[in-house]
């Protein structure tokens, strides 16, 4: 007997809804991949000499199941972003550790064409309300490449707390990259979350 699919989860804020992907998002995530490329892809980990992930609609139905995997596991969240009900970008709540650790690691992407608006601070808000109010994260990490200007933008915008320069921390396209480090614990939720919830969700 074949096993049900899953309800997508969704997270809603003032303009965006972050819902997990399926493969029936694919020509829309596509689109938005193909036309962004040369934007998108000069920060994205990869091993050198290693080829561009596939973007065929297999492959992508395969990223799916294992996003699904991951959530099902309680590893990892992995949501579109999507404005006016239009797919937009990418943000992801992983590596999620238990015991000791209770901590995760966002990252995001959004099509150039939306950049700018503040929809990624937004869905980073979003992610932490699931990540410490649903989840019961204690602590969440951004880790950024200095030099990605519109990525700083991000955190800058909802005033984290740096953490300092990890050196050579993440290969990214080919390269060894240092990478600022930026971070909330669930005390400094506590704090914040009214203003963070009120000028960028509510």
């Amino acid at each position: 007997m074949a096993r049900p699919a899953s309800v997508p989860l969704e997270l809603a804020g003032r303009r965006v809804l972050l819902r997990t992907l399926t493969e029936a998002d694919y020509d829309d995530w596509y689109e938005v991949r193909s036309r962004c490329r040369e934007w998108l892809v000069p920060w994205e980990p990869r091993p050198k000499g290693a080829p561009l992930p596939a973007e065929d609609r297999a492959s992508f139905a395969a990223r799916c199941a294992l996003r699904e995997r991951e959530r099902q596991l309680g590893t990892g969240y992995g949501f579109g972003i999507f404005v006016d009900r239009r797919f937009a970008g990418e943000i992801t709540l992983s590596s999620i550790q238990r015991g000791p650790f209770q901590t995760g690691h966002v990252g995001y992407w959004i099509d150039r064409a939306l950049a700018g608006h503040g929809y990624v601070p937004e869905a980073v808000v979003v992610v932490f309300m699931f990540a410490f109010d649903v989840i019961s994260l204690h602590r969440v990490e951004i880790s950024i490449i200095p030099r990605n200007r519109a990525s700083l933008r991000v955190v800058e915008k909802l005033g984290l707390r740096p953490e300092g320069i990890a050196q050579k921390y993440l290969e990214i396209d080919g390269e060894w990259e240092d990478h600022a480090k930026f971070a909330m614990t669930s005390e400094e939720w506590g704090r914040r979350r009214d203003e963070l919830v009120e000028e960028w969700v509510d």
